[in-house]
């Protein structure tokens, strides 16, 4: 089958889905236009800050959702289970499920003057919910900044050529940042230098490759690197770093994402490996294990975090809101397509060096993807190692903006939850809060990613259905229609309760202690959740019941008079 059909396939299903479906979720939100927003409204300079222009607030939201994750679990995906599996889930999750969450999880946050999803929590199912809710969200980001810092390292240990751009693009962004918010620099020419700047980077980083010299050690020097300027990063003001960063990062993207169709539509592979592969592989059945292990590329529940945790306080107006909430979601499951067309139809199938199973195997999901990309461009860049070059910077970029703004998010919710919530006072010091996660981060990332990766899905997963829980409450209250969004979180409380069950059984078999407690704990905190979101919701539909019984006439006793 040709691989660019059935790209065509896919990419056309998502601008459908786009331009009719989210038109829809729109109305049950009340979208208008003129609507001010909560960066308008109290701007603050550090967090509530209004972007210049829609496009650098997408560049931030995107660069911050997408990451690695539509990249990772789409090609170890395809290799358990086969290219159609995957890729249906990729499309049909993102319009349906996906979008539809990270779309509604920012109306929801503007609605409430910026708000993130576990302050939503609170407002709509009580405290006890809050805390519940903060306490899985809290658990759940740490191991995203783990396997983020994990990946990172990896990337930086193998392809050396990276080392550059990725450090050098941080220099890069403050010196924009400054020209933008400070100097009053137009955006399009702070956008050139930036981006000239950038190619530079890549160009210097290609013929000086830097490694360091720890030998075996290399991962987890990178790794504590990763993790230190994470910490940096994360107490730095989102307009200095975080905006002028992400928003250049979206254009390596794009520049990505052009030259891997551009080389479709030249190259035209068939799809090599085979459509379906087996319903039950090394990763575990289909159902549930699938719809974890690709993540974030249909459905993610680090998206609602971002959208509501950090894009909700700096939209500058709501008719932005769609392009980015909804949109920005589908360029990601667009990122999912091209890695499954680089790794199924770019390289070989079968036993051997070179063949998409044997460099999954010894070189990561990763090097995978750059390679199968660098097949799929070789018309347009020549040099494959060059082509590989890009598409692996392609992915180092973004694991960065997800590093940082994952820990940044953490330490809003560590600070609500252990500094507000318990009381612990030096927690709600954001130095304290932050220098906690890095070091539980650093803990869980030095492990194998084979085995952290499922768990983050997992995890992952049930924050989106959890979300969607909060979502559907503050359309139920506002009485209107939530099938849309209590059916998406039905099915995802279902299959990820099911693949932490799968997972917890296989940790108890392998003795491995630490990642069974957290799975533990994720599956007690998630269905505590449940359970209270249901006590509150019930009692609350019986008072809505009682209110509306008609009132009966008072009998008239026999000693009334007329």
């Amino acid at each position: 089958m040709s691989s660019l059909g059935v790209a065509i396939v896919c990419c056309t299903a998502l601008y459908l889905g786009y331009v009719l479906y989210c038109r829809f979720i729109a109305k049950l939100w009340d979208f208008r236009p003129d609507r001010p927003t909560p960066a308008v409204e109290s701007p603050d300079g550090v967090d509530y800050v209004p972007a210049k222009h829609w496009t650098v607030l997408f560049g931030h939201h995107f660069a911050s959702i997408a990451g690695i994750g539509p990249v990772v679990g789409p090609v170890v995906a395809c290799a358990a289970w086969g290219w159609l599996p995957a890729l249906v889930w990729v499309v049909a999750g993102t319009i349906f499920l996906g979008a539809v969450h990270d779309f509604s999880s920012l109306m929801a946050s503007l609605r409430a003057r910026g708000r993130s999803i576990a302050e939503l929590a609170d407002a709509q199912l009580g405290h006890r919910v809050r805390l519940i809710f903060g306490a899985f969200l809290w658990l759940t980001l740490v191991l995203v900044v783990a396997v983020f810092a994990h990946f990172g390292a990896m990337t930086l240990t193998v392809a050396p050529q990276v080392v550059i751009p990725t450090f050098g693009v941080i220099a890069v962004a403050f010196l924009i940042g400054a020209m933008m918010y400070r100097w009053n620099v137009s955006q399009a020419r702070a956008t050139a230098v930036g981006l000239a700047l950038l190619a530079g980077l890549l160009v210097v980083g290609y013929y000086v490759p830097l490694s360091l010299p720890f030998g075996s050690r290399n991962m987890l020097a990178w790794t504590v690197i990763l993790l230190a300027y994470a910490y940096a990063a994360s107490i730095t003001p989102v307009n200095l770093l975080l905006q002028p960063r992400d928003y250049l990062s979206t254009f390596v993207l794009y520049a990505g994402l052009v030259a891997g169709y551009a080389g479709l539509v030249l190259t035209r592979p068939a799809m090599q490996s085979p459509p379906v592969l087996s319903f039950s592989t090394s990763q575990g059945p289909l159902w549930p294990m699938l719809f974890v292990v690709v993540a974030c590329g249909a459905i993610s529940g680090f998206h609602s975090l971002v959208a509501s945790g950090t894009t909700a306080k700096q939209l500058a107006r709501e008719a932005d809101a769609p392009r980015i909430g909804y949109g920005a979601m589908v360029v990601e499951s667009a990122l999912a397509v091209l890695a499954v067309a680089a790794v199924a139809a770019g390289l070989r199938w079968g036993p051997g060096p070179g063949t998409f199973g044997v460099t999954l195997k010894t070189d990561g999901p990763l090097v995978t993807f750059a390679r199968g990309f660098a097949a799929l461009t070789s018309p347009l860049f020549r040099n494959p190692a060059f082509g590989a070059l890009v598409g692996i910077t392609l992915l180092k970029t973004f694991v960065m903006t997800t590093l940082d703004s994952a820990t940044r998010i953490t330490r809003y919710i560590g600070e609500e939850l252990f500094g507000d919530g318990l009381g612990i006072a030096v927690l709600k010091n954001r130095f304290a809060a932050t220098a906690l996660i890095v070091a539980l981060a650093l803990y869980l990332g030095a492990g194998p990613w084979q085995t952290v990766w499922p768990v983050f899905g997992s995890a992952n997963q049930l924050i989106a259905a959890l979300a969607l829980l909060v979502l559907t409450v503050i359309l139920w209250r506002q009485k209107r229609p939530t099938v849309y969004t209590f059916a998406p979180f039905l099915f995802m409380l279902v299959t990820t309760v099911g693949a932490l069950v799968y997972q917890g059984r296989q940790f108890a078999t392998g003795r491995q202690p630490v990642l069974l407690a957290i799975t533990a704990a994720l599956l007690v905190l998630a269905l505590v959740m449940v359970m209270e979101s249901i006590r509150v919701v019930a009692r609350e539909r019986a008072g809505r019941v009682a209110e509306e019984m008609p009132t009966a006439p008072e009998p008239v006793g026999s000693g009334d008079r007329l």
